[in-house]
């Protein structure tokens, strides 16, 4: 009987030791956990960083256009007729007033031998309702009729004489040839399309820029001109038109007339760079700058992570402005002094801790 009460006791024993062993060790991992989590809050994340500050920059501001032709200039027909010579062909190089092209006139002078004779009556007529009416030979009808006679007569006289002159296709401007549509037997209406006529003894580089770049802007002020085509070589030019209104993009369209060497090295058409130079020296003109590395997820965010006081990232809403090399304007969101996170952002959030590398 008392063997068997200690073999009771001795298994209520091991019951109790295994449970607070179970129990003890519970609590253990528990403890360790917390000491993670706690662990896993209070580890800081390596970053790179740096100082917002203002600095002087040498400006470079680049548009990218299109050369026009100083003069551009699609030369239509004033009347119907057949083509009977053609005088240039594409590549010519025409002066203003040089005769292009003839069309047929016998016609024509043949309506204006007959509107001169028609004019001729209706003066001799008028000189007779005239001379009437002082003596009451006509009404004053009469007279006002005959004078509008003598009007029309004269109107439609001017009007042949101009067809007849229109038969001589003459340039309007001086130019190259770019486009020749007609042949010699060519039929043409009034308004067909017969040369295109284009002067690129000087050129037109059309770009735009936005409200801030064009503020700086003046007619006359010489720029410098870059050509895709000629990556090595320089040429100048003078903003000649600034749109006084901005396109549907909100940028202003700019022209740069560009003197065409005598080897027309650069041709309408071609693309172009204008670069806007000049250098900021006073303190008013510094701009506030950071590396576009500073931006989370591009510089398209308008988002940093800020550096606090203890050492926890606060992710900031900025501002940016223009864009100098690998550097971005900061136009509102940050001050000088701002320490700002430039490698390091990936592992990021609101609040996280952080230790500086540099």
């Amino acid at each position: 009987m008392k063997i068997g009460k200690t073999i009771l006791y001795m298994l209520i024993a091991a019951g109790l030791l295994g449970g607070g062993a179970y129990i003890i060790n519970q609590n253990q991992k528990k403890t360790h956990q917390k000491t993670a989590i706690i662990a896993s809050r209070n580890a800081s994340v390596p970053v790179n960083i740096t100082t917002v500050d203002f600095e002087h920059l040498n400006i470079d501001y680049s548009s990218n256009g299109i050369f026009a032709p100083w003069q551009s200039l699609s030369l239509s027909s004033e009347i119907s007729g057949r083509i009977v010579r053609v005088l240039a062909k594409e590549g010519d190089f025409v002066r203003v007033g040089q005769t292009l092209a003839t069309i047929k006139k016998e016609a024509l002078e043949v309506d204006y031998s007959n509107a001169s004779a028609t004019y001729q009556n209706a003066v001799a007529d008028n000189q007779r309702y005239e001379n009437a009416y002082k003596t009451g030979g006509v009404t004053k009808q009469q007279l006002d009729q005959s004078r509008l006679q003598l009007k029309n007569a004269k109107n439609a006289l001017e009007q042949a004489h101009i067809k007849v002159g229109d038969t001589n296709v003459k340039a309007s401007i001086s130019g190259y040839i770019n486009k020749k549509y007609i042949e010699p037997g060519s039929m043409v209406s009034p308004g067909a399309s017969l040369f295109d006529i284009v002067n690129v003894s000087q050129l037109k580089l059309q770009v735009s820029v936005n409200e801030r770049e064009v503020s700086t802007l003046k007619i006359g002020d010489q720029v410098k001109v870059k050509a895709s085509v000629y990556p090595d070589k320089d040429f100048y030019g003078r903003v000649s038109f600034i749109a006084p209104l901005a396109n549907s993009s909100l940028n202003f369209p700019v022209e740069i007339s560009v003197d065409n060497n005598a080897n027309h090295l650069l041709r309408a058409g071609m693309y172009g760079t204008a670069v806007f130079s000049r250098k900021d020296t006073g303190v008013q003109h510094a701009y506030m700058v950071i590396p576009k590395d500073a931006f989370v997820n591009g510089v398209s965010s308008n988002k940093v992570f800020v550096v606090q006081k203890d050492n926890s990232v606060k992710l900031t809403s900025v501002v940016s402005g223009r864009v100098f090399g690998d550097k971005i304007e900061i136009i509102s969101g940050l001050n000088s002094g701002d320490r700002v996170v430039i490698s390091g952002q990936i592992n990021l959030n609101d609040g996280t801790l952080v230790s500086i590398i540099k």
